[in-house]
């Protein structure tokens, strides 16, 4: 009788994985999701100054401060009152070129009377906080540092 020989079988190995391709797509998408990303302007710095104590006795008296209303779809308005102005509507946009003209014009005419210029904020409740920002943003642009937020009063 034939003897029947044992077969020895082949040890299989651990299958590898090789992630090279993988890491290489991660690569490709980090970088295309950095380039194609859109860059927002860094926030300015807004440093603001507190009221000043009164000031002594001059011949001129002191010039009010400018009061920008932002109403809750956006617009800008300068004024109070029947002198009330409105200014930048679009609120999409990040810039207020008719602000910041109306801004430099007031900053002048406070230098100009030996005042320093000062803003009144009238911010309604329903305004997106980024308007703000960009209001703040066009006042710090103009060198304007004195600036009050005021309530408005629901009746």
């Amino acid at each position: 009788m034939a003897r029947h020989k044992a077969r020895i079988l082949p040890i299989l190995s651990e299958p590898d994985l090789d992630i090279s391709s993988l890491i290489d797509i991660c690569f490709l998408l980090l970088i295309y999701f950095l380039v194609s990303m859109t860059i927002v302007p860094r926030e300015q710095d807004l440093a603001m100054a507190l009221p000043a104590k009164e000031r002594e006795s001059d011949n001129q008296p002191p010039i009010p401060p400018m009061v920008i209303r932002i109403d809750g779809q956006g617009a800008v308005y300068t004024g109070s009152g029947l002198a009330e102005r409105q200014l930048d509507t679009y609120e999409d946009s990040r810039d207020l070129p008719l602000l910041s003209s109306h801004l430099v014009l007031f900053k002048d005419a406070a230098r100009t009377a030996g005042d320093h210029p000062s803003v009144m904020l009238r911010v309604d409740s329903n305004t997106r906080q980024q308007r703000v920002i960009d209001v703040l943003n066009a006042l710090a642009a103009v060198g304007i540092s004195s600036v009050t937020f005021e309530d408005l009063l629901v009746l």
